[in-house]
Protein backbone atom coordinates (compact mmCIF):
# COMPACT_ATOMS: atom_id res chain seq x y z
CA UNK A 1 0.00 0.00 0.00
CA UNK A 2 2.76 2.44 0.90
CA UNK A 3 4.54 1.67 -2.39
CA UNK A 4 1.36 2.58 -4.28
CA UNK A 5 1.07 5.80 -2.30
CA UNK A 6 4.62 6.67 -3.37
CA UNK A 7 3.54 6.15 -7.00
CA UNK A 8 0.65 8.52 -6.30
CA UNK A 9 2.97 11.28 -5.08
CA UNK A 10 2.98 10.63 -1.34
CA UNK A 11 6.64 9.67 -0.86
CA UNK A 12 6.68 10.03 2.91
CA UNK A 13 3.31 8.56 3.78
CA UNK A 14 2.88 5.83 6.37
CA UNK A 15 -0.19 3.71 6.96
CA UNK A 16 -0.95 1.36 9.81
CA UNK A 17 -4.04 -0.75 10.45
CA UNK A 18 -5.05 -0.94 14.10
CA UNK A 19 -7.34 -3.81 15.08
CA UNK A 20 -9.02 -3.76 18.47
CA UNK A 21 -11.35 -6.31 20.02
CA UNK A 22 -14.55 -4.84 21.42
CA UNK A 23 -17.61 -6.23 23.15
CA UNK A 24 -19.66 -8.20 20.61
CA UNK A 25 -22.35 -6.19 18.78
CA UNK A 26 -24.54 -6.77 15.73
CA UNK A 27 -21.61 -5.33 13.70
CA UNK A 28 -19.08 -7.80 15.06
CA UNK A 29 -16.45 -7.79 17.76
CA UNK A 30 -13.58 -6.02 16.02
CA UNK A 31 -12.93 -2.35 15.50
CA UNK A 32 -10.58 -1.35 12.68
CA UNK A 33 -8.92 2.04 12.48
CA UNK A 34 -6.51 3.31 9.86
CA UNK A 35 -3.65 5.38 11.24
CA UNK A 36 -2.00 7.65 8.71
CA UNK A 37 0.78 10.15 8.24
CA UNK A 38 1.38 11.91 4.94
CA UNK A 39 4.54 13.77 5.92
CA UNK A 40 8.00 12.90 7.17
CA UNK A 41 8.38 13.42 10.90
CA UNK A 42 4.64 13.37 11.58
CA UNK A 43 3.22 10.73 13.89
CA UNK A 44 0.55 8.29 12.79
CA UNK A 45 -2.93 9.54 13.66
CA UNK A 46 -6.48 8.45 12.81
CA UNK A 47 -7.02 8.87 9.08
CA UNK A 48 -10.28 10.75 9.54
CA UNK A 49 -8.47 13.44 11.55
CA UNK A 50 -5.38 14.06 9.44
CA UNK A 51 -5.93 13.21 5.76
CA UNK A 52 -6.62 16.05 3.34
CA UNK A 53 -9.13 15.53 0.53
CA UNK A 54 -6.36 14.71 -1.93
CA UNK A 55 -4.63 12.33 0.47
CA UNK A 56 -7.90 10.56 1.22
CA UNK A 57 -8.66 10.29 -2.51
CA UNK A 58 -5.28 8.71 -3.24
CA UNK A 59 -5.55 6.30 -0.33
CA UNK A 60 -9.04 5.19 -1.38
CA UNK A 61 -7.84 4.79 -4.96
CA UNK A 62 -4.89 2.66 -3.83
CA UNK A 63 -7.22 0.41 -1.82
CA UNK A 64 -9.53 -0.06 -4.82
CA UNK A 65 -6.52 -0.66 -7.07
CA UNK A 66 -5.23 -3.41 -4.78
CA UNK A 67 -8.64 -4.99 -4.27
CA UNK A 68 -9.70 -5.00 -7.94
CA UNK A 69 -8.21 -8.39 -8.77
CA UNK A 70 -8.89 -9.88 -5.35
CA UNK A 71 -12.67 -9.57 -5.61
CA UNK A 72 -15.22 -10.47 -8.26
CA UNK A 73 -15.95 -6.90 -9.27
CA UNK A 74 -16.65 -6.67 -13.00
CA UNK A 75 -17.13 -2.90 -12.73
CA UNK A 76 -15.24 -0.37 -10.61
CA UNK A 77 -16.72 3.07 -10.12
CA UNK A 78 -14.44 5.93 -9.18
CA UNK A 79 -16.70 8.81 -8.14
CA UNK A 80 -14.55 11.94 -7.98
CA UNK A 81 -11.67 9.82 -6.67
CA UNK A 82 -9.37 12.54 -8.02
CA UNK A 83 -10.57 15.25 -5.61
CA UNK A 84 -7.67 17.41 -4.46
CA UNK A 85 -5.13 16.10 -6.98
CA UNK A 86 -3.79 17.39 -10.27
CA UNK A 87 -0.84 17.26 -12.64
CA UNK A 88 1.45 14.27 -12.58
CA UNK A 89 -0.47 12.55 -9.76
CA UNK A 90 -3.67 12.70 -11.85
CA UNK A 91 -1.84 11.24 -14.84
CA UNK A 92 -0.39 8.43 -12.70
CA UNK A 93 -3.87 7.67 -11.41
CA UNK A 94 -5.09 7.50 -15.03
CA UNK A 95 -2.29 5.07 -15.94
CA UNK A 96 -3.33 2.86 -13.04
CA UNK A 97 -7.01 3.06 -14.07
CA UNK A 98 -6.02 2.04 -17.60
CA UNK A 99 -4.24 -0.98 -16.11
CA UNK A 100 -7.33 -1.93 -14.11
CA UNK A 101 -9.50 -1.51 -17.22
CA UNK A 102 -7.66 -4.41 -18.84
CA UNK A 103 -9.66 -6.78 -16.62
CA UNK A 104 -12.56 -4.67 -15.34
CA UNK A 105 -14.97 -2.08 -16.64
CA UNK A 106 -13.97 1.28 -15.13
CA UNK A 107 -16.40 4.16 -14.75
CA UNK A 108 -14.84 7.40 -13.56
CA UNK A 109 -16.78 10.50 -12.59
CA UNK A 110 -14.37 13.42 -12.74
CA UNK A 111 -13.98 17.16 -13.10
CA UNK A 112 -10.32 16.89 -14.15
CA UNK A 113 -9.69 17.25 -17.88
CA UNK A 114 -6.49 15.14 -17.57
CA UNK A 115 -8.62 12.24 -16.36
CA UNK A 116 -11.64 12.74 -18.64
CA UNK A 117 -9.40 13.05 -21.68
CA UNK A 118 -7.89 9.61 -21.23
CA UNK A 119 -11.10 7.59 -21.10
CA UNK A 120 -12.15 5.44 -24.04
CA UNK A 121 -15.64 6.96 -23.99
CA UNK A 122 -16.78 10.28 -22.56
CA UNK A 123 -20.26 10.87 -21.20
CA UNK A 124 -21.63 14.23 -20.15
CA UNK A 125 -24.00 14.25 -17.16
CA UNK A 126 -26.29 17.23 -16.85
CA UNK A 127 -29.56 18.40 -15.30
CA UNK A 128 -32.54 19.17 -17.48
CA UNK A 129 -34.71 21.88 -15.91
CA UNK A 130 -37.02 22.36 -18.91
CA UNK A 131 -40.10 20.89 -17.20
CA UNK A 132 -41.64 21.24 -13.73
CA UNK A 133 -39.12 18.73 -12.32
CA UNK A 134 -35.32 18.56 -12.65
CA UNK A 135 -34.14 15.39 -14.38
CA UNK A 136 -30.54 14.18 -14.51
CA UNK A 137 -29.51 13.05 -17.98
CA UNK A 138 -26.45 11.51 -19.58
CA UNK A 139 -25.18 11.83 -23.12
CA UNK A 140 -22.31 10.11 -24.92
CA UNK A 141 -20.15 12.78 -26.55
CA UNK A 142 -19.00 12.70 -30.15
CA UNK A 143 -15.34 13.42 -30.89
CA UNK A 144 -16.03 17.13 -31.53
CA UNK A 145 -18.30 17.45 -28.49
CA UNK A 146 -15.62 15.81 -26.40
CA UNK A 147 -13.01 18.37 -27.46
CA UNK A 148 -15.41 21.21 -26.63
CA UNK A 149 -16.34 19.74 -23.24
CA UNK A 150 -12.70 19.20 -22.27
CA UNK A 151 -11.93 22.77 -23.37
CA UNK A 152 -14.75 24.00 -21.10
CA UNK A 153 -13.26 21.98 -18.23
CA UNK A 154 -9.97 23.77 -18.88
CA UNK A 155 -11.11 27.29 -19.67
CA UNK A 156 -14.73 27.78 -18.65
CA UNK A 157 -18.01 28.21 -20.55
CA UNK A 158 -16.45 30.06 -23.49
CA UNK A 159 -13.13 28.29 -24.05
CA UNK A 160 -10.31 30.09 -25.81
CA UNK A 161 -8.36 28.75 -28.77
CA UNK A 162 -5.64 27.80 -26.30
CA UNK A 163 -8.09 25.73 -24.21
CA UNK A 164 -9.35 24.01 -27.38
CA UNK A 165 -5.77 23.22 -28.37
CA UNK A 166 -5.06 21.83 -24.88
CA UNK A 167 -8.21 19.69 -25.06
CA UNK A 168 -7.10 18.20 -28.37
CA UNK A 169 -3.69 17.51 -26.89
CA UNK A 170 -5.25 15.69 -23.91
CA UNK A 171 -7.10 13.38 -26.30
CA UNK A 172 -3.97 12.28 -28.13
CA UNK A 173 -2.94 8.78 -27.14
Amino acid sequence: MEALLVELGMENSKLQVELNSIAPTSNGMDEVELLFSANKGTSLQPLKKVASGGEFSRLLFAIKYLMADKMAMPTLIFDEIDTGISGEVALQMVRMMKEISGKHQVICITHLPQVAGKGDVHYFVYKDNSSHKTISKIKELSADERVLELAKMIGGANPSDSALKSAKELLRV
